[in-house]
């Protein structure tokens, strides 16, 4: 079992999903896209600038899941200590970092010609802002301190304490009034986005998800060469 989990076979996996992932991830781009931009309705207040939710939403959901996960396995490191988790929490950061910028680009983008305005410092917009913010202090932690172990520590402190800024982010159109509209989709509720949106959407949001696999599989495959590497330096 200790072998299975050992960075040389995890490195083989990863090369087998890589292959994987590669192999289907074009096809499902091409059907995503081809629903999103030309068999789904433009909206009847919008038109076709709602086609701008079917990257700004799923690029949403993906840097507050990012970020979870992150704060998640930064809690239980620090109980734990488990080693594999210090590498996927610097192998996922980048990931939400990037699509937190792209949720707040894309958002400046279709808020433009929905509010009149590129940018609003509402309650959701500059949550947003303070999660890249801590993203971006995760990442230079790790670039400023050589010590591996002192860069973990300090940056899983940060992560718990973003975390608070979750379900501020998540329920800010609730709490406050803000140009953003509530949920539309709700896992426990009646959603209220029609099956022609809803559809592709869901399939941005699956082959962003495969994307981000993809990403975060070759970010750690980096991580392992790069402690194979130090570790091959300390003994020579």
């Amino acid at each position: 079992m200790i072998n299975f989990f050992s960075n040389s076979n995890i490195f083989t996996w990863i090369e087998k999903l890589i292959n994987f992932v590669n192999s289907i991830f074009f096809v499902l781009l091409l059907v995503a896209l081809s629903f999103a931009l030309i068999f789904s309705p433009p909206d009847y207040l919008q038109g076709d600038s709602v086609r701008i939710m079917y990257v700004h939403v799923p690029a949403a959901w993906i840097s507050l899941a990012s970020f979870t996960c992150i704060a998640v396995f930064s809690i239980l490191n620090f109980i734990f200590k488990i080693k594999n988790l210090k590498l996927i929490t610097r192998s996922i950061a980048p990931i939400g970092l990037m699509f937190t910028c792209i949720a707040i680009i894309t958002g400046s983008i279709w808020g433009r010609p929905t509010w009149g305005t590129f940018w609003a410092w509402d309650a959701r917009i500059t949550s947003m802002v303070v999660m890249a913010l801590f993203y971006f202090i995760f990442i230079v932690i790790h670039k400023f301190f050589q010590e591996d172990d002192k860069a973990n520590k300090i940056s899983s402190i940060v992560a718990i304490i973003g975390l608070i800024n979750i379900p501020i982010i998540k329920y800010s159109v609730d709490w406050w009034s803000t140009l953003h509209q509530p949920a539309s989709i709700k896992i426990t509720g009646t959603s209220t986005i029609h099956s022609s949106m809803l559809v592709p959407l869901l399939l941005m949001f699956f082959v962003l998800i495969l994307y981000c696999a993809l990403i975060f599989l070759m970010k750690y495959k980096t991580e392992i060469i790069r402690i194979k590497s130090k570790n091959l330096k300390r003994y020579d």
